[in-house]
This record gives C-alpha cells, sequence and structure tokens, in this order.
C-alpha cells in the first residue's frame, strides 16, 4: 500500500530467497534444504529470506494500473550485505570502475518484439503479413498498438523516440533516447512489463522471445548502441580522427568486446531459444567480428571525425536479456579492451564469407565458455559464475530432455 512505501525505502521488504534460485521453469535448481546450498554455511538456505530495498528513483506510476506503482530494488542479505548478484548491485559495480577511469557509457536501445491477436495459445494472429519493411500501410495497420504503447510510455516517462513497423509478420521495433548510466537497463525492465500488460488488456499478445515458433516469422533482436563519455569534459570518446574509421578509445573497447563475445553470449542471449537467431543473411551475427556500418557483423560502428553521434551497436543480443547483466559484460569486456590496449582486427566488408570465429552454436556451449572464463571469475567473482552456470545449465538440461516435435516428425513413422 502507499503509506507503506517510506518504510520498505527505509527498511525493506523481506522476500523468500528460492526466488532467486530458479529457472526460466521457476523451479528452485540449488539445494537449499541442506547446509550449504552452494553461497557458504547457511546462504541461501532452508528458503529463508532476503531483503529487497526500493530505490525511490526508480519509482514510476503505471498508467495502465490505475493505483499502481513501480519500483526497482536491491536486494541483501539479513546481515545487511548485498547479494552477490544483484542485477543492479553487479551494473552499480561495473559503472563505478569505468568512472574510476574517467568515463561514462552512453546506451540507446533497439528492441524488437511481436505482438499477436490472442488465441489459443497456438493460433495467435497476425496483425501484418510482414515483409514490407517500414512501409506507410504497414505501419498503419499497427498503429493502434504503437499508439497505446506510445501513450503508456510517454506518461510512465520512458524516453522512447520512434516506433517502426519492422520486418517480420506483426514484428515491431523501439527505440529509445541515448542516455548514461543504469537508466536504460532500468527502463527496459519496465518497457517489457509495459508492452505485456498493456497490449494484454486488449486483447492482444506480447513475446520478447527470440525467435517464436510463428509462420514466416523473423527473430527479435535487442541491438545495444553504445559510445564513451568523458566525465569531466562530457566529450565522445568514440569521435575518430581524420583517416581512423573509430577513435583509438573506441577500437579498444571493440576489441575487448571481440575477445570476449564467446564467454559474454550468457549475457546477451541467455535462452535456448536465442541462437536459432545466429543465422546468415538474417540482419544477425553469426561470427565474432565487427564492420562499418554493416548489419551482417557482430559490432556495427557508426562513427565519423566531428559526428558528435559516433558509436558503435552491438548487435548480438536478443531482447529477452537481463538488461543489468548484459550492460555488465559489455562494461567489464570494453574497459578490458582498453586497459590492455588492444587492437581489433580489419572490419570486414562481407561478414558472412569471412573466416572469424563463430559465436556459440547453442546455450550449451556458451555456458561452457562462460564457466571456463579466467576473465569472468576475477571480474565477477567464482560465487557468481557458479551462481550463473547452475541456472543456465538447469535450463539447458531440461531443454536436451525434452521431445522436440522435430524428432517426432522425423523418425515416428520411419523406424
Amino acid at each position: 500500500m502507499a503509506p507503506a512505501f517510506a518504510s520498505a525505502c527505509e527498511n525493506g521488504v523481506p522476500i523468500t530467497s528460492t526466488l532467486l534460485l530458479k529457472d526460466t521453469s521457476h523451479q528452485t535448481v540449488f539445494p537449499v534444504w541442506g547446509a550449504d546450498a552452494g553461497f557458504g554455511d547457511g546462504r541461501l538456505t532452508g528458503a529463508g529470506d532476503v531483503i529487497m530495498v526500493p530505490d525511490a528513483s526508480t519509482f514510476r506510476y503505471l498508467p495502465w494500473s490505475p493505483g499502481s506503482g513501480w519500483a526497482l530494488c536491491d536486494l541483501y542479505h539479513s546481515d545487511g550485505t548485498p547479494v552477490g548478484f544483484s542485477s543492479r548491485q553487479v551494473l552499480r559495480d561495473g559503472l563505478d570502475r569505468l568512472d574510476a577511469k574517467g568515463m561514462q557509457l552512453v546506451t540507446g536501445l533497439e528492441v524488437e518484439f511481436h505482438v499477436l491477436k490472442a488465441g489459443d495459445g497456438t493460433h495467435d494472429g497476425h496483425l501484418t503479413h510482414g515483409f514490407q519493411y517500414l512501409t506507410e500501410d504497414r505501419y498503419d495497420q499497427l498503429e493502434p498498438v504503437f499508439e497505446l504503447i506510445r501513450k503508456n510510455a510517454l506518461e510512465a516517462c520512458l524516453p522512447v523516440r520512434s516506433l517502426e513497423a519492422e520486418f517480420g509478420p506483426s514484428q515491431c521495433e523501439v527505440t529509445f533516447e541515448p542516455v548514461a548510466g543504469m537508466t536504460h537497463a532500468d527502463n527496459m525492465v519496465l518497457f517489457r512489463a509495459l508492452v505485456k500488460q498493456v497490449l494484454r488488456r486488449e486483447g492482444l499478445k506480447a513475446s520478447f522471445m527470440c525467435r517464436p515458433l510463428i509462420e514466416q516469422s523473423m527473430a527479435n533482436g535487442w541491438h545495444l548502441h553504445q559510445s564513451l563519455v568523458d566525465t569531466k569534459s562530457g566529450d565522445n570518446l568514440m569521435i575518430p580522427g581524420s583517416g581512423e574509421v573509430l577513435s583509438e578509445t573506441g577500437r579498444q573497447w571493440v576489441a575487448g568486446l571481440l575477445d570476449h563475445a564467446a564467454a559474454s553470449c550468457i549475457f546477451s542471449t541467455p535462452t535456448v531459444n536465442g541462437y536459432r537467431r545466429y543465422q546468415p543473411f538474417k540482419l544477425a551475427p553469426d561470427r565474432i567480428q565487427w564492420g562499418l556500418d554493416n548489419k551482417g557483423a557482430m559490432i556495427r560502428a557508426l562513427a565519423a571525425p566531428g559526428d558528435p553521434a559516433s558509436r558503435i551497436e552491438n548487435r548480438i543480443g536478443e531482447p529477452a536479456a537481463n538488461p543489468h547483466y548484459y550492460f555488465t559484460s559489455q562494461i567489464l569486456c570494453g574497459l578490458n579492451g582498453i586497459e590492455r590496449s588492444l587492437e581489433p582486427p580489419a572490419p570486414v566488408e562481407t561478414p558472412y564469407d569471412s573466416d572469424a570465429a563463430q559465436l556459440p552454436q547453442n546455450l550449451g556451449e556458451a555456458i561452457d565458455a562462460f564457466a571456463a572464463s579466467k576473465f569472468y571469475r576475477d571480474h565477477l567473482g567464482a560465487e557468481f559464475v557458479d551462481y550463473l552456470t547452475t541456472l543456465k545449465r538447469a535450463e539447458w538440461q531440461r531443454y536436451l530432455a525434452a521431445v522436440s516435435q522435430w524428432e517426432q516428425d522425423e523418425y515416428f513413422g520411419l523406424f
């Protein structure tokens, strides 16, 4: 209730700790009834509580739910120490590392998703037939949807910049104005909830699943635009000099992202389904490389001497990613490239013909790369790496144990 909000901000609200220990099936995958659930003796055992402390600066009224408000929270153990994998705290630590180097991360979001007429779950209908990218008529068909999103996003103080009819059937894209720090990670959490909840009230079904099993669908991506700003002068540190395609700092940032790309996929692409997007000739990356304004490369550089909007776009992500973890991975990897003075390979012109290393082909490969990463163990700690690895391995093992429709169609009548 509203009168209790001030007390919640001051004292926190207890919640069951097993909420942090469930995979995407909402099953607890850690041994919480033993003496050690994997976090030290007595930590997060017995389904005890952790403390959720709202960040009042994130408070929003929800225009589609009169009388309701929204605030993001940080998590603490009962002794007051932060929970080591609380996502906003993890990102805050990453931003502090960047600030110590005199830099700020500025991000802009491009988020794709599907909106369908709600049916019985298997016969949801398209609002548009797609494949007429950015045409006026397709936009007009989606205008009622976009008006709902636009109205509620603006009232919820989300800095939406554009709304577009994307390439696939019933596929939409929304972009956000660039802002610094944690803001867009927080905004992404609210935006996904807003879209699903607002449209549900209108008999529509929205999904940020990467590649849903709907007829002729195109995969959804989350393209993360990034630039670095000098905290004192406000200068964009990615603007190239004469004869450069990207500044030295920008190239080093790119080199760090490329160097740790495979191990970072667990952050950018955390679901089984997300790896079905990594296919050639589909406006998505399939290899670890960068290019100049090339939408087939993993990283697309958009920069020119004197251009204050100089930046890179990492096209690797899926819209289901945890935004705070995703941002953190970009900061840690990019900063590592700067600290080591790395230089990236030459930008590619034909990304689907290059000899660059492949991105992980599935979630299992991504988990293995992350679990084996000394870089992430050094920067995020063994507890965090083991925590996320345990969650994602549980999801991956359930997927491997399931019998797919493809197997049924392929083998049942044959043998």
